[in-house]
């Protein structure tokens, strides 16, 4: 790795210390060729309902798991004993997805399989989600994802410690809202082509994440500066994003460091804050897509930051 001033592309400043989004960006990523295609103010903390510790595990990949908010369905790992405690990417869906889809999605079943983890798909109302600055307000989702998160680990022992959330577009949007309002609840966030919405968050009660975004410069559908969507709402900058994170890790002066990923044709740049937590952006040239492999990626480096076994030869 080597140190360098955060990235800049496509004339758009990803404000902040660091991250920049222009010129600079885009000398660093010829040879690279395009991906593939493919604020009203949360309410008060919820409090999960209690989940029995005799609750059957009688859902899963075809039959959608209840929660007093809305359902989700899990695929186990393959070989699971029914009692080892797995750890759990769980992947928020884009607009007008389904959770059905992504339980079968082949990316994220091989994924998941490799890493031996169990692989949470959570069901958006009316297949989008509801945070601040969302178009609708249908349900209060953080308290949904809560309760999500407490019938996994009771009714399927998913580890607590070892989850990370995923997304993409909205869904990943939805991932930022999670590391900043309910972040202990996660162990990391890889969102992909997704930000706040603005008005942007000024602060987050929880803990500065360790955070792993993927975007594509050329991102027309989640712009990396933002776009209004209607009347009243406007996705946000990404960069003003990370300012917040940056903001709370209290890490105004360090360099990011800066490097290539073998085979995924990214171009990335890390800062660990103050608290020792990963603050990551990568870049690609492509548009709003989305591949596993990023979530793959980010699920390996969480592992190696916690000291997580996993598999032989998965790399």
């Amino acid at each position: 790795m080597t140190k360098a001033r955060w990235l800049s592309a496509g004339g758009v400043k990803l404000l902040g210390r660091g991250f920049l989004c222009g010129a600079a960006f885009a000398a660093l990523m010829l040879g690279l060729t395009p991906a593939g295609t493919a604020e009203t103010k949360p309410g008060a903390p919820f409090v999960s309902p209690s989940v029995p510790d005799s609750l059957p595990a009688s859902c899963g990949v075809d039959t959608p798991c209840r929660v007093p908010h809305g359902e989700y369905r899990i695929r186990m790992p393959k070989g699971w004993d029914g009692s080892s405690r797995p750890g759990a990417i769980l992947f928020l869906h884009g607009y007008r997805g389904t959770a059905e889809n992504e339980i079968n999605n082949k990316g994220l079943i091989a994924i998941a399989s490799e890493l031996g983890v169990a692989l949470i798909a959570p069901q958006g109302e009316e297949r989008s989600w509801s945070f601040p600055g969302a178009p609708r307000q249908q349900r209060d989702d953080l308290a949904f994802i809560r309760s999500i998160l407490d019938d996994a680990i009771a009714r399927h022992s998913v580890d607590p410690d070892k989850i990370m959330a995923s997304g993409f577009s909205v869904g990943g949007s939805m991932v930022w809202y999670l590391a900043c309002y309910i972040g202990d609840r996660f162990a990391g966030f890889a969102p992909v082509a997704g930000a706040f919405w603005e008005p942007q968050p000024t602060n987050c009660p929880g803990p500065e994440p360790n955070l792993f975004h993927v975007h594509g410069t050329s991102d027309t559908v989640v712009p990396m500066a933002g776009r209004a969507i209607g009347d009243s709402a406007r996705q946000g900058n990404v960069g003003e994003g990370f300012a917040l994170w940056e903001t709370k890790g209290a890490c105004r002066q360090e360099v990011p460091e800066e490097f290539k990923p073998e085979k995924l044709k990214l171009v990335c740049q890390r800062r660990t804050n103050c608290s020792g937590r990963i603050l990551e952006l990568c870049l690609h040239p492509g548009g709003h897509v989305f591949k596993a492999a990023w979530v793959k990626r980010a699920w390996l480096e969480l592992a190696a930051k916690k000291g997580w076994d996993t598999p032989i030869g998965v790399e």
